[in-house]
């Protein structure tokens, strides 16, 4: 699992592990997603200890800081585009293979900022719309062999005293949790009809703002 040492991330690995799954939560220390290379090594850490991949889940990202659009630099935006949707594509590439022979799953850990415009977090949107489109085009060209999905989380995971106004924005009046966006990658996983589609966990952020996800 990538990312899976992050706030969300450490949360789901931790579910699949009680779930029975073998996990391997690799953080950066295991590979760096903004390059292949990196990619390739977390794949190729992850079948040293498992022998085998059903699931691969990437949850790992960065950029995620508000800044003008005068203001972003081009280390902001290679930072929030490289792990986030340069590490979905080589990450996916190099476990194709493994997946494919398990007949297994790649479960993306998006964000409903896919779907929304934040001037504030402009190369954060764009890289999570590229990887929200890349969870549509991967299910295509790995199909049948191996499903792709996406979960996208809304306020989950709020930094403090940004809660009462993140859980305004939602139509349930609350945050969600890292739980609820495990739950979501527990089902994904065992969904065997789903493929290409993106479980959006946000509590109603995108019907207030009049936002959906890509057809």
């Amino acid at each position: 699992m990538a990312g899976g040492t992050g706030r969300v991330g450490s949360v789901i690995a931790r579910r699949l592990s009680d779930e029975g799954w073998g996990v391997v939560a690799a953080g950066r220390a295991a590979g760096d997603l903004a390059t292949a290379a990196g990619a390739r090594a977390v794949v190729d850490g992850a079948v040293e200890q498992l022998d085998s991949l059903d699931l691969v889940v990437h949850a790992a990202g960065e950029g995620f800081s508000p800044k003008p659009v005068s203001a972003v630099t081009e280390a902001d935006w290679d930072a929030a585009t490289g792990a986030t949707a340069k590490g979905t594509f080589f990450l996916a590439q190099a476990a194709a293979p493994h997946l494919q022979a398990t007949h297994g799953v790649l479960v993306v850990v998006e964000d409903v900022a896919a779907y929304q415009p934040w001037p504030s977090f402009a190369a954060h949107c764009a890289a999570k719309a590229a990887q929200a489109m890349l969870t549509r085009v991967l299910a295509r060209a790995f199909a049948p062999d191996v499903r792709v999905c996406g979960v996208a989380p809304g306020p989950v995971a709020v930094e403090p005293g940004q809660e009462e106004r993140r859980a305004a924005e939602t139509a349930l009046r609350r945050l969600g949790t890292p739980d609820d966006v495990a739950d979501a990658v527990l089902y994904l996983a065992g969904a065997r009809y789903v493929t290409g589609s993106t479980l959006v966990v946000d509590g109603g952020r995108l019907l207030q703002s009049g936002g959906r996800p890509v057809p």
